[in-house]
C-alpha cells in the first residue's frame, strides 16, 4: 500500500530507524525513533516491547515465557502505569453544587431556568421553546482563569456569557441585561453590560464560541472557533469566595447550543485557562495506552513495507515479527485500556471524544490515502471487548458533532472541512456490527443529521478562504485572478470530496438491512431517516419557523445526495433492482434521464401521510379537498404516459429522439467557460482520483446521445482511494433475494419517493439559498457600477475637499465589491457544479411533464402540493441565471424545455390553482422570459402559446395581476409605438403575437371592452398617484429617498401603460372611432390629464430631479417616456379616422375641442412638438408624424375658436333643466330602472361599467331606460 512505503535510514549499531509513513503526494510524513538492540541476534521481543511501550533501550529484562496478555498489562503496570499520573492543576476559585448528577459534574442550575428550555440531547444541548429563556450552571468562579465552550445549532439571537446570582433573569431580560451579568451575541454582533456595544464577528451555525473569564484581571473575552474576538470586558468586580460569576445563556425561541464545561475535550482550549469541570485523572493514561497501540501498528506499518534493509533486519532477526506479537500485546494493552475506562463509567465520553478520537483518526488519516488496514486491525481488537459499545456509541457521536463544527481551510483543501470525520465514520459503519449499533441508538436521526452537516463560513471566513478577489474591469493587480481561480478550484474540489462522503454515508444506509422481523427491503432505514426528517421540518419556509427544525446544510445535503442519486444513478449493482421500476439494462442509468415510458404513483398526493398533511396543494388544503374531491379509490393506481407526449410533434425533443435534451447533449463547452469571474473549470486530466461511485455521465450519454458528453459535462466528484468492490461492509453481509412482485412493501424505497422529497427538500432548504445567491450577484453588479461612477466622478473631480469625501466613499463601495464578489464566487462553488445544473435540468423536465399530464385530470391536478409548482419555477428560473451558465440560452427551452412554456401559458390563469400567488408566479415567469428574444421564440414556435396566451392575458388584467400583464403586453408590442428606443429595446418585439392579439381584441369585442375598461382606470388612478406624489415632493421642499423610489415605480406603470393603450389604438382603432363614443372620450380626457400633470408643472426641473434616481441620466428617464406614446396615439387616431372606414364615424377633432380646456390642451400640445426628442429616438422616422401632431394643433386651435363664436352668436345659456347634470354636454336622454334618475346614456354607459349602482341614490340598476325620441330631437 502506499500509505506504508518506507525510507529507512543507514544502519548503525545502536541502530535508530526512522519510520517514514510517506504520501508523496500530501507533502506529509510521520516521523518516529525506533530503538534496536545493540546485540546482533539476540532480545529483539524486548526491544520491540521497550519501543512500543516508550522504554528506554534495555529497560526490560530477557523474556522466559510467552507472550501473552498477563505478561503485557504487567508490563504496564510496572513501567507504564506508575508514570502516568499527571499533575492536577489548581481548581481554587471554583465551586460545584451538587444537582443530583455528581459531585463535580456541571449541568445546568434548574431553579434559575425563567422562560422553558428543553435538553434535546444529553447531557447539554439545548433548546428554548418559549419567546426568551435563560439558565445558569451550576458552577460558580471567583478567581483564577476558566472557560467553557458553546457548540451553535442555530445562528439566530443568543446572549452567551457570566452572570451572578444576583442578576434577574425574566421573559425580556436576561444575561448581559443587568450589573454584573456580560454576554456576547453574534447575530447582533455586539457585547452587553446593561447597553449594547459593538463587538466580535457574526456567527453562523456550527461555530464554537469559547467563554473565558480572567479573574486574576478582572477581564472577559469571547473566541470564535479558537480565534479571539478580542477583549470584551475589563475591569469587572471581583468577587468572594462562593459569590463568584457563574456561567448563563439566554436563547430567543427555537435557538439551540451545546454546553461544553469540560465533560468533553474542548474543541479550541485556551492557554490557560481552564474547564469549569475537571477531565478525569485517568485520561492522561488511557491516552499512553493508545500511544503504546499507536507505536505497535507503526512496527506493523515497517513489518509490512517492502524494502530490502527491513527484510535484511528480519533475517537476522535483529527485529521480532510484529504478527509474532501483535495479538497479545495489543489485546493486553485493550485489556488494561477497558479496565480503566470500566473503573471509572463517567470517564468514557472524554476519553473516546478526545484520546480514542484522535488515534482513530491518527491512524486511518486526516487525508487520502487512507491507512485502511492498521485500522481495520484495531477494530478487530477493540471489538472483541464488551466496553468498546459504549466507546464507538461515543465516537460516532463525535464524528457527528465533528461534522458540524469542522471549517474548510484553504490550506487543507481537498481534505478539508467534514472530510476526514466522514471518511472515518464511512470506514467504520462498513461494519455491520457498528452500523447496529448505530441504528438502535435513540439519536440515530439525530446523528445522521450531523453528518450530513456542513459548516458555512461568515464574511471573515470568506477572507481566510478566498483572500485574493477579481472582477472584470477591477483595478487589482492581474494576479488576482489567477489566485482567485486557483482558490475557487480548491475549494471546489473540497465541497466535492465531502459531498462524495455524504453519498457513500447515505449509500452504506440503504444497503443496510435492519435485523428485525419481518424482514426488511434495502433502503427502509433511509426512507424512515427522510419521512421523519420531512415531518420535522414542516414549516422550515416560514418567515419564522417552529422550534426543532434542522440545519439549512443538512437538507442542502440531503437534496444533494438525492440528487445524484437520481441523476447520475446509485452505483451499486443489484441492489438497485429494489429502487427502480426499469429492467436491469436500464439501471445503471439515472432515473431523470431514462425517458421512455414513464409513471409516478398516485397515492404520493391522496394519502394522508403525517408530514403530509399539513402541505398546502394547488386544489387547497388536503382536508378540504378530502371532502370536496374524495378519490380514496385511487390511492394504489399508477399513472403512466410516455416521455414527451405533452410536447408539439414537431419540437419534440426526448431522451429517446434523435435530437437530445440539454441534460443529454453534447454543445460547444467552451461557452460554460464564459462566466464573467473566476470559476473552476474542471478537465478530464485533472481528474486523477478512482471514484467510489463510477462516474454515471459517460453511461448516460451512451444510451440518451449520438455523441458523448464532454468530460466537463461531469465534475462531480470523485476522491476516494478506495475501489466500488471495497464499497460495503465489512465482513459483507449476505444480501437477501426478495421477488419482486405487485405488492411490494409500502416501506420500501422507490425513485419516485425520492424525486417527491427532493421537489420538497429543494422548496424548504435549497431555494433560499439561490435567492440569497441571487441577492448578491444583483448587490455585486450595483455596487459595482456604484465603484465606476465614484471612480468616474473622482477623475473630473479637482477640489480637495470633494475627494477626499469621494475617496472615502470610493472605498466603501470596493468593500462592499469584494464581499459581494465573495459571497458569489462561494455560491458558484457550493451550488452551481455541472452535475447539480443537469440534474436540475433533468427534474425540470420530468416535473412539468407530470403536471401536465396531472393537467389532464382535475380531480388528481387539484391533490399536487403546492411546492412541485414552486419549485419547479424556481429550479427552471436558477437554471436560465446560472453563472457559469449551463447552456446557450438559444437552446435551454428548445432542447428539452418547451413543456415548460406550454405549463405556463396554459395555468397561470388556471381556477383550479387557488393560490393566487402561485398563478402570480406562472404569470410572472412569462413576462420575465418574453424580455429575452432567445426565449420569446420558444413562445412564438408554442402552439399552446400561440393558441391561449393572447385571450388569457387580456382576461387576466385585473387589479392584482395588471402589472405583470402589462410588461408581457409591452414586451410583446414594442417597436409599434411612436419611436423606437435608442438603445434597440424593440429587439424583443413580435410581430406574431401582435397579429393574434389584435385578431383576440377583433373577435372577443366582449373581452376587449373589459380589458380596455379597467386599462383606462389602471392608467388614470397611476396618472393620479404620481401627481400626488409630486405635490407632496414639492410641499415638503426636498426629495426622500422612498418618495423618490416611488415616484419612479409608478411613473414608469404610468408609461407602460400608456404603451399599451397606443398599441390597442394602432392596432385597434375602430375600438375608439366607430359605435359610441365613451372609449374616444376616455381616451381624450386621459390625454389631457397626464399632459396637464407632465407638462404644466410649476418647477419642470423639480419634477425632472424627483424621477431621476441616483446614478441614472436623463437619456433613460425623462418625460419623453410618457409624452411618445400620447403622441403615437393621437397620430393613430388621426391616420385611422383618414381611412375611408371610419370617416363617418366619431369626429376625433371634435372630442378633443369638447373637453373645454383649450390653454392646457394648446401648452401640452406645443410642449410635445417643442420636446428634444432626438435624444431618446433614433432616426427622423418620427418627424412626420410631428408634423401630423402640429396640423392637428392648428386644426384644433381653428374648430375651438369657431365653436366659441358659434355660442357667442346664440346666446346659450347653461340654465338649461334637460342638459345631463354629470358631463353638462349632452341631453339627459336616459334613466335608471327602477329609481328613475336621468342622465345621459353616454355617462351612465361609462357609469355602469364599473359599478351597477345608482351614483344619485346608490340603488341597485336593474336597466336603462333610454328616450329615444329626446334623443331624434336632438
Amino acid at each position: 500500500m502506499a500509505e506504508d512505503s518506507l525510507r529507512i535510514g543507514g544502519l548503525s549499531s545502536g541502530l535508530a530507524v526512522i519510520l517514514n509513513n510517506e504520501d508523496g503526494k500530501e507533502n506529509s510524513s510521520k516521523t518516529r525513533l525506533v530503538s534496536s538492540c545493540d546485540d546482533f541476534g539476540h532480545q529483539s521481543v524486548e526491544r520491540a516491547l521497550e519501543f512500543v511501550f516508550g522504554l528506554p533501550s534495555k529497560s526490560l529484562d530477557p523474556l522466559s515465557g510467552p507472550i501473552d496478555s498477563n505478561l503485557i498489562r504487567s508490563i504496564i503496570k510496572n513501567y507504564v502505569r506508575s508514570d502516568s499520573d499527571s499533575l492536577v492543576s489548581s481548581r481554587d476559585g471554583v465551586a460545584v453544587v451538587d444537582n443530583g448528577s455528581g459531585p463535580d459534574v456541571v449541568g445546568l442550575e434548574e431553579f434559575s431556568i425563567c422562560g422553558e428550555i428543553k435538553i434535546i440531547k444529553s447531557p447539554l444541548l439545548l433548546e428554548s421553546l418559549a419567546l426568551f429563556s435563560s439558565a445558569r450552571a451550576n458552577v460558580c468562579v471567583w478567581k483564577g482563569k476558566w472557560m467553557y465552550e458553546v457548540i451553535l445549532e442555530t445562528s439566530g439571537i443568543q446572549q452567551l456569557g457570566w452572570a451572578t446570582i444576583s442578576c434577574p433573569f425574566t421573559d425580556h431580560k436576561g444575561v448581559g441585561d443587568a450589573d454584573d451579568s456580560y454576554a456576547f451575541d453574534g447575530r447582533r454582533v455586539s457585547k452587553w453590560n446593561k447597553e449594547a456595544e459593538p463587538y466580535g464577528q457574526s456567527w453562523v451555525v456550527g461555530d464554537v464560541i469559547g467563554c473565558c473569564i480572567d479573574l486574576d484581571h478582572d477581564e472577559i473575552s469571547f473566541y470564535r472557533n479558537g480565534v479571539s474576538l478580542g477583549l470584551a470586558f475589563s475591569g469587572i468586580r471581583k468577587m468572594g469566595p462562593g459569590f463568584g460569576y457563574y456561567p448563563a445563556v439566554s436563547l430567543s425561541q427555537g435557538e439551540r447550543c451545546e454546553l461544553n464545561f469540560g465533560a468533553r475535550p474542548f474543541k479550541y482550549p485556551i492557554d490557560g485557562y481552564l474547564p469549569l469541570q475537571s477531565p478525569p485523572t485517568c485520561s492522561s493514561f488511557a491516552k499512553q495506552l493508545l500511544d503504546c497501540l499507536s507505536r505497535l501498528l507503526d512496527m506493523q506499518s515497517v513489518e509490512r513495507a517492502e524494502h530490502s534493509s527491513v527484510e535484511k533486519l528480519r533475517r537476522l532477526k535483529r527485529f521480532v515479527s510484529v504478527e509474532e506479537i501483535f495479538y497479545p500485546v495489543s489485546h493486553g494493552i485493550c485489556e488494561e485500556f477497558f479496565s480503566v475506562v470500566e473503573a471509572d463509567h463517567r470517564s468514557a465520553e472524554y476519553i473516546a471524544w478526545g484520546p480514542l478520537l484522535l488515534f482513530l483518526m491518527g491512524i486511518f488519516g486526516v487525508h487520502a490515502p487512507h491507512d485502511r488496514m492498521s485500522l481495520d486491525r484495531v477494530l478487530d481488537v477493540f471489538l472483541e471487548f464488551q466496553g468498546s459499545h459504549i466507546m464507538f456509541e461515543h465516537i460516532i457521536n463525535a464524528i457527528s458533532c465533528g461534522c458540524k463544527t469542522a471549517s474548510l481551510v484553504l490550506t487543507e483543501c481537498p481534505y478539508s472541512g467534514s472530510y476526514s470525520y466522514l471518511a472515518l465514520a464511512c470506514h467504520l459503519l462498513r461494519r455491520e456490527e457498528l452500523m447496529v449499533l448505530w441504528w438502535k441508538s435513540p439519536d440515530f436521526d439525530f446523528l445522521f443529521e450531523g453528518f450530513l452537516s456542513r459548516k458555512s463560513p461568515n464574511r471573515q471566513d470568506l477572507q481566510c478562504m478566498i483572500p485574493s478577489v477579481w472582477w472584470p474591469g477591477s483595478t487589482e493587480d492581474m494576479s488576482c485572478e489567477s489566485s482567485m481561480i486557483l482558490t475557487t478550484t480548491a475549494l471546489a474540489d473540497a465541497v466535492s470530496k465531502i459531498e462524495e462522503k455524504h453519498r457513500d454515508l447515505c449509500l452504506l444506509v440503504i444497503q443496510f438491512i435492519p435485523p428485525i422481523s419481518p424482514p426488511q427491503f434495502p433502503g427502509s432505514v433511509f426512507r424512515t431517516f427522510v419521512q421523519n426528517l420531512l415531518l420535522k421540518n414542516r414549516g422550515a419556509d416560514r418567515n419564522m419557523p417552529p422550534p426543532g427544525t434542522s440545519s439549512n446544510s443538512v437538507l442542502v445535503s440531503l437534496y444533494t445526495v438525492i440528487l445524484h442519486f437520481l441523476s447520475e444513478g446509485f452505483g451499486m449493482g443489484n441492489i438497485c433492482g429494489w429502487l427502480t421500476n426499469c429492467d436491469s439494462n436500464a439501471r445503471d442509468i439515472g432515473f431523470l434521464h431514462r425517458g421512455g415510458h414513464q409513471s409516478f404513483p398516485i397515492g404520493l398526493f391522496l394519502k394522508n401521510d403525517p408530514h403530509r398533511a399539513d402541505i398546502s396543494r394547488l386544489g387547497g388544503s388536503f382536508s378540504h379537498l378530502s371532502k370536496s374531491h374524495p378519490v380514496h379509490d385511487q390511492e394504489a393506481e399508477v399513472i403512466r404516459w410516455d416521455e414527451g407526449c405533452m410536447d408539439d410533434d414537431d419540437g419534440r425533443v426526448t431522451h429517446l429522439t434523435k435530437q437530445k435534451p440539454c441534460c443529454c447533449s453534447c454543445y460547444d463547452m467552451e461557452f460554460t467557460k464564459c462566466s464573467k469571474y473566476p470559476i473552476r473549470t474542471t478537465t478530464k486530466s485533472s481528474r486523477h482520483h478512482c471514484s467510489t461511485i463510477p462516474e454515471r455521465s459517460a453511461q448516460v450519454a451512451a444510451e440518451c446521445s449520438t455523441g458523448s458528453l464532454n468530460d466537463e459535462i461531469a465534475d462531480k466528484p470523485s476522491s476516494s482511494d478506495q475501489s466500488e468492490s471495497e464499497f460495503g461492509y465489512r465482513p459483507v453481509q449476505h444480501m437477501r433475494t426478495v421477488p419482486r412482485d405487485s405488492d411490494v412493501p409500502s416501506t420500501t424505497l422507490r425513485e419516485e419517493e425520492l424525486l417527491d422529497a427532493l421537489l420538497l427538500l429543494y422548496h424548504i432548504g435549497v431555494a433560499p439559498n439561490f435567492k440569497q445567491a441571487s441577492y448578491y450577484m444583483s448587490h455585486q453588479s450595483q455596487s459595482i457600477s456604484l465603484l465606476e461612477e465614484t471612480d468616474k466622478q473622482i477623475r473630473e473631480r479637482s477640489c480637495s475637499e470633494q475627494l477626499k469625501r469621494l475617496k472615502e466613499t470610493r472605498n466603501n463601495y470596493r468593500e462592499e465589491v469584494i464581499d459581494c464578489v465573495r459571497h458569489c464566487a462561494w455560491y458558484r462553488v457550493s451550488l452551481f457544479s455541472r452535475w447539480k445544473q443537469r440534474g436540475m435540468y433533468a427534474t425540470c423536465m420530468w416535473i412539468v411533464q407530470l403536471l401536465l399530464v396531472l393537467s389532464k385530470l382535475d380531480s388528481l391536478f387539484a391533490y399536487i402540493p403546492e411546492f412541485y409548482l414552486e419549485a419547479l419555477v424556481d429550479c427552471f428560473h436558477v437554471l436560465r441565471k446560472s453563472d457559469p451558465p449551463f447552456v446557450p440560452p438559444a437552446i435551454f427551452i428548445k432542447q428539452g424545455l418547451n413543456s415548460f412554456v406550454t405549463f405556463v401559458v396554459t395555468h397561470f390563469n388556471d381556477p383550479r390553482i387557488s393560490s393566487a400567488d402561485l398563478r402570480d408566479l406562472l404569470l410572472q415567469s412569462i413576462s420575465v422570459l418574453v424580455q429575452y428574444r432567445e426565449y420569446l421564440a420558444a413562445f412564438e414556435n408554442n402552439e399552446a402559446a400561440k393558441q391561449r396566451m393572447p385571450k388569457a392575458l387580456l382576461s387576466a388584467f385585473d387589479n392584482r395581476s395588471w402589472i405583470p400583464v402589462t410588461n408581457i403586453l409591452l414586451r410583446l408590442c414594442k417597436g409599434s409605438g411612436f419611436g423606437s428606443s435608442k438603445h434597440g429595446e424593440s429587439s424583443s418585439s413580435s410581430v406574431i403575437f401582435q397579429r393574434l392579439l389584435r385578431e383576440a381584441c377583433i373577435n372577443d369585442e366582449e373581452l376587449f371592452s373589459a380589458f380596455l375598461n379597467r386599462l383606462f382606470n389602471t392608467l388614470s388612478w397611476t396618472m393620479t398617484e404620481f401627481s400626488v406624489s409630486i405635490r407632496e415632493m414639492q410641499e415638503k421642499y426636498q426629495v426622500l429617498e422612498f418618495q423618490q423610489r416611488k415616484c419612479c415605480v409608478i411613473f414608469d406603470l404610468s408609461c407602460n401603460l400608456a404603451r399599451v393603450l397606443e398599441f390597442c389604438t394602432h392596432e385597434i382603432p375602430q375600438a375608439f372611432l366607430s359605435g359610441p363614443d365613451t372609449n374616444l372620450r376616455r381616451l381624450t380626457e386621459l390625454i389631457v390629464f397626464i399632459l396637464n400633470n407632465t407638462t404644466s408643472a410649476a418647477d419642470a426641473e423639480f419634477f425632472d430631479l424627483s424621477l431621476r434616481r441616483h446614478g441614472q441620466s436623463s437619456e433613460k428617464v425623462n418625460r419623453g417616456m410618457i409624452l411618445a406614446p400620447l403622441v403615437g396615439i393621437i397620430v393613430n387616431l388621426l391616420d385611422a379616422s383618414s381611412e375611408s372606414e371610419f370617416k363617418e364615424q366619431n369626429d376625433v377633432l371634435g372630442v378633443f375641442a369638447s373637453m373645454d380646456c383649450p390653454e392646457t390642451m394648446h401648452y401640452g400640445f406645443q410642449y410635445m412638438l417643442e420636446y428634444n426628442w432626438a435624444t431618446s429616438i433614433r432616426g427622423e422616422a418620427y418627424v412626420p408624424k410631428l408634423c401630423q401632431l402640429e396640423n392637428f394643433l392648428s386644426l384644433l386651435i381653428t374648430y375651438t375658436e369657431s365653436q366659441k363664436n358659434e355660442e357667442l352668436q346664440s346666446g346659450e345659456t347653461d340654465a338649461d333643466d334637460g342638459m345631463c347634470c354629470i358631463c353638462y354636454a349632452c341631453e339627459a336622454d336616459a334613466e335608471f330602472s327602477p329609481c328613475s334618475h336621468r342622465s345621459c346614456y353616454g355617462c351612465i354607459t361609462r357609469h355602469l361599467l364599473n359599478c351597477q349602482r345608482c351614483f344619485f341614490c346608490n340603488a341597485t340598476v336593474l336597466e336603462v331606460v333610454r328616450n329615444m325620441e329626446e334623443t331624434d330631437q336632438r
